[in-house]
Protein backbone atom coordinates (compact mmCIF):
# COMPACT_ATOMS: atom_id res chain seq x y z
CA UNK A 1 0.00 0.00 0.00
CA UNK A 2 1.10 3.13 -0.90
CA UNK A 3 0.02 6.95 -0.67
CA UNK A 4 -1.10 9.07 -3.60
CA UNK A 5 -1.61 12.52 -3.72
CA UNK A 6 -5.19 14.17 -4.32
CA UNK A 7 -5.53 16.13 -7.37
CA UNK A 8 -8.34 18.53 -5.91
CA UNK A 9 -7.13 18.97 -2.14
CA UNK A 10 -3.11 17.83 -2.59
CA UNK A 11 -3.50 15.32 0.50
CA UNK A 12 -2.18 12.38 1.01
CA UNK A 13 -4.46 9.60 0.32
CA UNK A 14 -3.89 5.53 0.05
CA UNK A 15 -3.78 4.81 -3.31
CA UNK A 16 -6.25 1.92 -2.62
CA UNK A 17 -9.06 3.95 -1.52
CA UNK A 18 -11.98 5.24 -4.31
CA UNK A 19 -12.48 8.78 -2.95
CA UNK A 20 -10.44 11.03 -1.18
CA UNK A 21 -10.97 10.81 3.39
CA UNK A 22 -10.57 14.91 3.33
CA UNK A 23 -12.51 16.42 0.13
CA UNK A 24 -14.90 13.42 -1.48
CA UNK A 25 -12.99 13.48 -4.85
CA UNK A 26 -12.32 10.26 -6.66
CA UNK A 27 -8.67 9.05 -6.39
CA UNK A 28 -7.52 8.83 -9.58
CA UNK A 29 -4.65 6.24 -10.12
CA UNK A 30 -1.48 7.46 -11.47
CA UNK A 31 1.91 5.96 -12.54
CA UNK A 32 4.97 6.74 -10.08
CA UNK A 33 8.46 6.35 -10.97
CA UNK A 34 11.58 7.42 -8.32
CA UNK A 35 13.93 10.73 -8.71
CA UNK A 36 17.13 9.93 -9.85
CA UNK A 37 18.86 12.28 -7.18
CA UNK A 38 16.99 11.96 -3.95
CA UNK A 39 14.84 8.78 -4.36
CA UNK A 40 11.80 9.90 -3.60
CA UNK A 41 8.54 7.94 -5.13
CA UNK A 42 6.94 10.75 -7.47
CA UNK A 43 4.16 10.97 -10.25
CA UNK A 44 5.27 10.46 -14.40
CA UNK A 45 3.78 13.15 -14.88
CA UNK A 46 5.58 15.65 -12.54
CA UNK A 47 7.58 18.15 -13.84
CA UNK A 48 10.35 18.01 -10.89
CA UNK A 49 10.65 16.03 -7.82
CA UNK A 50 8.74 17.99 -5.17
CA UNK A 51 11.34 16.74 -2.16
CA UNK A 52 14.51 17.88 -3.63
CA UNK A 53 12.82 19.91 -6.62
CA UNK A 54 15.57 18.57 -9.57
CA UNK A 55 13.93 18.32 -12.70
CA UNK A 56 12.11 14.93 -14.46
CA UNK A 57 12.73 13.64 -17.77
CA UNK A 58 9.05 15.27 -18.55
CA UNK A 59 10.68 19.07 -17.81
CA UNK A 60 12.97 18.54 -20.50
CA UNK A 61 9.88 16.78 -22.99
CA UNK A 62 7.90 19.53 -22.14
CA UNK A 63 10.58 22.81 -22.83
CA UNK A 64 11.01 20.86 -26.34
CA UNK A 65 7.43 20.44 -26.99
CA UNK A 66 6.44 20.96 -30.92
CA UNK A 67 6.09 24.84 -30.81
CA UNK A 68 2.17 26.32 -30.79
CA UNK A 69 1.68 28.64 -34.19
CA UNK A 70 1.83 31.78 -33.16
CA UNK A 71 0.44 35.07 -35.14
CA UNK A 72 3.68 37.36 -35.39
CA UNK A 73 3.04 41.00 -36.72
CA UNK A 74 6.12 43.03 -37.34
CA UNK A 75 4.70 45.64 -38.50
CA UNK A 76 6.58 49.15 -36.65
CA UNK A 77 4.07 51.78 -35.98
CA UNK A 78 6.29 54.02 -33.68
CA UNK A 79 6.50 57.86 -34.92
CA UNK A 80 8.93 58.93 -32.34
CA UNK A 81 11.43 61.26 -34.16
CA UNK A 82 13.42 62.22 -31.13
CA UNK A 83 17.35 62.63 -32.18
CA UNK A 84 20.59 62.01 -30.15
CA UNK A 85 22.44 65.65 -29.08
CA UNK A 86 24.82 64.10 -27.67
CA UNK A 87 28.70 64.26 -28.68
CA UNK A 88 31.59 62.14 -28.43
CA UNK A 89 34.12 63.45 -26.14
CA UNK A 90 31.61 66.76 -25.01
CA UNK A 91 30.87 66.89 -21.30
CA UNK A 92 30.08 70.28 -20.73
CA UNK A 93 31.47 74.42 -20.94
CA UNK A 94 35.60 73.93 -21.03
CA UNK A 95 37.14 76.14 -18.09
CA UNK A 96 40.63 76.96 -16.89
CA UNK A 97 40.93 75.58 -13.02
CA UNK A 98 43.87 78.54 -13.09
CA UNK A 99 41.53 81.13 -13.82
CA UNK A 100 38.84 80.11 -11.48
CA UNK A 101 40.72 79.74 -8.77
CA UNK A 102 42.31 83.22 -8.85
CA UNK A 103 38.65 84.37 -9.16
CA UNK A 104 38.04 82.56 -6.25
CA UNK A 105 40.74 83.80 -4.05
CA UNK A 106 40.38 86.97 -4.99
CA UNK A 107 36.82 88.04 -5.47
CA UNK A 108 35.07 84.30 -4.03
CA UNK A 109 33.05 86.60 -1.75
CA UNK A 110 31.67 88.33 -4.22
CA UNK A 111 31.06 85.14 -6.15
CA UNK A 112 32.72 86.04 -9.42
CA UNK A 113 34.26 82.43 -9.85
CA UNK A 114 30.71 81.46 -10.03
CA UNK A 115 30.08 83.85 -12.92
CA UNK A 116 32.80 82.73 -14.62
CA UNK A 117 31.35 79.42 -14.67
CA UNK A 118 28.15 80.40 -15.57
CA UNK A 119 26.46 79.54 -12.72
CA UNK A 120 24.45 82.80 -12.55
CA UNK A 121 22.37 81.99 -10.18
CA UNK A 122 24.91 80.83 -7.32
CA UNK A 123 26.77 84.08 -8.43
CA UNK A 124 24.07 86.31 -7.29
CA UNK A 125 23.66 84.47 -3.55
CA UNK A 126 27.33 84.66 -3.26
CA UNK A 127 27.00 88.61 -4.25
CA UNK A 128 23.90 88.97 -1.49
CA UNK A 129 25.30 86.61 1.02
CA UNK A 130 29.16 87.53 0.94
CA UNK A 131 29.94 84.04 -0.55
CA UNK A 132 27.23 81.71 1.37
CA UNK A 133 28.65 84.10 5.28
CA UNK A 134 32.28 83.60 4.07
CA UNK A 135 31.90 79.56 3.78
CA UNK A 136 31.53 79.28 0.44
CA UNK A 137 34.69 80.91 -1.48
CA UNK A 138 36.71 78.69 1.38
CA UNK A 139 34.56 75.29 0.32
CA UNK A 140 35.06 76.45 -3.40
CA UNK A 141 38.76 77.07 -3.34
CA UNK A 142 39.43 73.63 -2.23
CA UNK A 143 37.65 72.17 -4.63
CA UNK A 144 38.86 73.78 -7.31
CA UNK A 145 42.56 72.60 -6.19
CA UNK A 146 41.71 69.24 -6.53
CA UNK A 147 39.70 69.71 -9.85
CA UNK A 148 42.01 69.07 -13.29
CA UNK A 149 42.77 71.72 -15.45
CA UNK A 150 41.13 72.17 -17.60
CA UNK A 151 37.48 70.96 -15.99
CA UNK A 152 34.08 70.41 -17.30
CA UNK A 153 30.84 72.94 -16.01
Amino acid sequence: MSLVTCAECGNSVSDQAANCVHCGAPVKKQDVMFCTKCGKEIFKEAISCPACGIPTHNFHQQQYAAPVNVNVSNVNTNSNINTNMNMPGYYGKLKNKWVSLILCFCFGFFGVHKFYEEKIGMGIIYLFTAGLFFVGPVIDFIVLLFKPNPYYV
